[in-house]
C-alpha cells in the first residue's frame, strides 16, 4: 500500500476521511496524531489547509506581527522539513490552501500577508470564485471556495502559475515546471466532490512512484 505524509487539521479531518474513501489502496499519515512510519516508507506529501505561516519560517520581513494569524511553529517544523525531502526526492506533492503557502515559501518566494476579499462566508463552501487559466492548463476547475487572507506574493523558484482569480489576480492554483506532480491551490478541493479530478490526478502519480 502507497503511504502519504500529512497534517490536517482537527476540523479537516471529516473531509479528507471522506476524500480518501475513493482511494482504500492509499494509507495517509496525520503528523498531528501519529507516528509516521520510516521517511524511506513515505510515498507522497499532501500540504494542507491551516493557520499563516509563523513568521520565522517566512522569507521576509513582518511589518505588524498581528497580520500572522494562529501560527503553529511544531506544525511549521514538521511541514518544511518534509517539503524540503519530498522536493528533493521529486515525490508526488499536492499543496492546499495554507499548503500552496509553505510550498511557494519552501522554495523560496514570499507572501501577501493579508487580502481583503478571499475570506467572505458565502466562499467559504460555496464555489463562486471565478478563475482565470493559463493556457494548457491540464486541471481546470472554472470557480472555486475560497477561505484565505494570506497569498502567493513572489513566486517560489520553479513554480508556474496556473490559475488566478479573476477578480484580482491572486495566485490560485500553480504546478512546479520539470517535476513528475507537485501542484499548488489556493483553493480547498476537500470540500466538495466538483474537485475530485484534482485528487484523482494526485492518486495516480502515488501510485506510480517517484520518477
Amino acid at each position: 500500500m502507497k503511504t502519504i505524509a500529512t497534517w490536517i487539521d482537527e476540523v479537516s479531518v471529516p473531509f479528507f476521511k471522506w476524500v480518501f474513501n475513493d482511494f482504500p489502496d492509499l494509507r495517509y499519515y496525520d503528523a498531528r496524531v501519529e507516528t509516521l512510519p520510516p521517511w524511506e516508507q513515505i510515498d507522497a506529501l499532501l500540504l494542507t489547509g491551516g493557520s499563516d505561516i509563523s513568521e520565522k519560517f517566512l522569507r521576509q520581513p513582518v511589518p505588524d506581527p498581528a497580520l500572522i494569524k494562529n501560527p503553529d511553529v511544531a506544525r511549521d517544523t514538521w511541514e518544511f522539513d518534509v517539503a524540503r525531502k519530498a522536493l528533493a526526492q521529486r515525490m508526488p506533492i499536492l499543496a492546499i490552501c495554507r499548503g500552496h503557502q509553505v510550498l511557494n515559501v519552501a522554495l523560496g518566494g514570499t507572501l501577501h500577508l493579508d487580502i481583503p476579499n478571499h475570506y467572505d462566508p458565502p466562499l467559504k463552501y460555496g464555489n463562486i470564485q471565478e478563475l482565470r487559466y493559463e493556457e494548457n492548463v491540464e486541471i481546470q476547475i472554472p470557480s472555486v471556495n475560497s477561505s484565505h487572507h494570506q497569498a502567493i506574493d513572489q513566486l517560489g523558484a520553479g513554480l508556474k502559475v496556473e490559475a488566478r482569480c479573476k477578480a484580482d489576480d491572486v495566485i490560485e492554483q500553480v504546478r512546479l515546471a520539470d517535476y513528475p506532480f507537485c501542484l499548488g491551490v489556493q483553493y480547498h478541493p476537500e470540500r466538495d466532490p466538483l474537485y475530485l479530478p484534482i485528487f484523482n490526478a494526485f492518486a495516480h502519480q502515488v501510485r506510480q512512484g517517484v520518477s
